[in-house]
């Protein structure tokens, strides 16, 4: 297994963990809040952003318009539905989803669930890595390699996941100040 391989793998970790921290609402508008929602649009799960322009006019409000307003009603639902614990409001051409100030309370949930995310990326840069040792140990076995490279090539993967462990704990420390702060 070649190391670029493998820091390509960890390197979508840290992607898949930072596009999960945009999903968490830091009392600022922010029109990543709605990357996960799926709107049922004529009998298929659509993502919202492909049905709508989505802006932030001013730091409390995310404005959505959708560009077939036959779907107003169903991007309103989705909404709804979803996760992500605001009302939407609906004039008849946009909706409108007023952010509120976090409470704390709020905001220590908000840093629980970022700490999730933060481990759930790290869980994924050491499966990635325990699949390069044993491909490694593989290849030993198979005599593809001496025993030194083979021991050269499982340090550069711990010294790799070592460096992406921390990056993922950089930007968890990064979202936690960005939710703490009022």
């Amino acid at each position: 297994m070649k190391l670029s391989e493998v820091e390509s793998q960890m390197q979508k970790a840290i992607e898949s963990t930072q596009r999960n921290f945009n999903t968490i609402r830091t009392g600022r508008a922010n029109a990543a809040l709605l990357d996960r929602i799926q709107v049922e649009y004529y009998g298929t799960p659509t993502g919202l952003k492909s049905l709508a322009n989505i802006s932030t006019p001013d730091s409390s409000t995310v404005l959505i318009q959708p560009y077939d307003r036959g779907s107003l009603n169903l991007v309103e639902k989705a909404i709804s539905l979803s996760d992500i614990g605001l009302t939407p409001s609906n004039d008849g051409s946009v909706i409108r989803l007023n952010i509120p100030p976090l409470t704390s309370d709020r905001r220590k949930e908000l840093v629980k669930t970022a700490a999730k995310y933060a481990e759930e990326g790290k869980v994924s840069v050491r499966s990635v890595r325990r699949d390069a040792v044993d491909a490694v140990r593989k290849q030993e076995k198979n005599s593809e390699v001496s025993e030194d490279e083979a021991r050269d090539l499982q340090d550069s993967i711990q010294k790799l996941t070592d460096k992406y462990v921390s990056k993922i704990d950089q930007l968890l420390g990064e979202k936690e100040t960005d939710i703490t702060t009022l």
